[in-house]
């Protein structure tokens, strides 16, 4: 009455668990790949929100939510994605007509950018700490910048020997794209391939049985190696570092090869650039050789052939010094 329109009993009907059902379905329709992980966030919104109506759910119930989530130790990134399937529902009541109105609901910041990366010698000594059959996974995650779980997915059918590629079939990465790696010209990469596939090839032997799987213990494909990780970045002197970190690792070493970046993109998987910015990182070394190369520039030296280096001024200053001793 207050806002001069005409609610409906519809809804005013309309509960926290109507708008979470309408969400599933919608997941459920459109096979999303991320339904598990919803569903962990509605069980959690439903433990605050129980059976209170739609129109109930506004910025003050939101903040409290949020309030609540916090003291109970929820990373801020867990929260922010919890409200995204908070708004969602929402969305979906409106596109329904359920809803005339999608209330304002809050968010949270989150500050927790990484910019973790692995120079080639930690790499080296990680790799040394870790169980042998984790090593060429490290590796293929280091050369190639592809997931975890792409990596752990990876099948024989999709390595190509005589062609040299490696390929990710569609609707099975995170963009639903899919993808080829040229490992053939990549002589550390072809050489953890080939080893890979005589000591699977070896275990089929022994163990009479097919293994389909590149990367597998034993044929069993890996499934969680959190713990052997960690113990290994512990003993190479990097703790706290992330399997992660090698995607960011191999962006910024094609960066510093300077391949295209519409090329590194396809290699790696980023769909947007936004995206693929946010991976390029750049250390302390590479500002290093940034500012010598500015050194460089600015005290020309004369070069062998008589040419004169460093900056615009710099050389038209010496040239006219030149023609001056030439005229005299």
């Amino acid at each position: 009455m207050g806002r001069g329109r005409l609610v409906g009993p519809q809804a005013e009907k309309l509960t926290f668990q109507d708008l979470a059902r309408m969400l599933v379905d919608d997941y459920a329709v459109n096979a999303r790949k991320s339904a598990p992980r919803a569903a962990g966030a509605i069980k959690r919104l439903e433990q605050f929100f129980g059976f209170m109506r739609a129109l109930d759910i506004g910025s003050d119930r939101v903040t409290a939510y949020i309030r609540t989530r916090q003291e109970f130790g929820a990373k801020p990134a867990t929260i922010r994605y919890e409200l995204a399937v908070l708004k969602r529902m929402f969305t979906l009541a409106l596109r329904a007509g359920k809803l005339d109105r999608k209330p304002y609901l809050p968010s949270i910041e989150v500050r927790n950018v990484r910019t973790g990366f692995f120079e080639y010698k930690e790499f080296q000594d990680v790799l040394s700490h870790l169980p042998d059959e984790l090593r060429p996974v490290a590796t293929f995650a280091y050369c190639s910048g592809w997931r975890h779980q792409e990596i752990l997915s990876l099948q024989w059918r999709q390595v190509d020997f005589p062609a040299g590629m490696v390929r990710l079939d569609p609707g099975t990465t995170k963009n639903d794209e899919g993808r080829t790696f040229p490992f053939g010209v990549l002589p550390e990469l072809a050489a953890v391939l080939h080893a890979q596939k005589q000591r699977t090839e070896a275990v089929q032997h022994a163990t009479d049985q097919i293994i389909p799987w590149v990367f597998h213990r034993e044929g069993k494909p890996i499934r969680n190696f959190r713990k052997a990780w960690d113990n290994a970045c512990e003993a190479a002197g990097v703790p706290g570092r992330w399997f992660h970190d090698f995607r960011r690792t191999a962006v910024r070493n094609l960066e510093r090869s300077g391949v295209p970046r519409s090329v590194a993109m396809k290699l790696i998987g980023h769909k947007t650039e936004s995206i693929y910015r946010r991976y390029a990182i750049v250390s302390e070394s590479d500002l290093t050789e940034g500012v010598a190369k500015l050194a460089a520039l600015s005290h020309p030296q004369e070069a062998p052939s008589g040419r004169v280096t460093g900056f615009p001024e710099a050389r038209k200053g010496k040239a006219r010094a030149k023609q001056g001793v030439l005229g005299g």
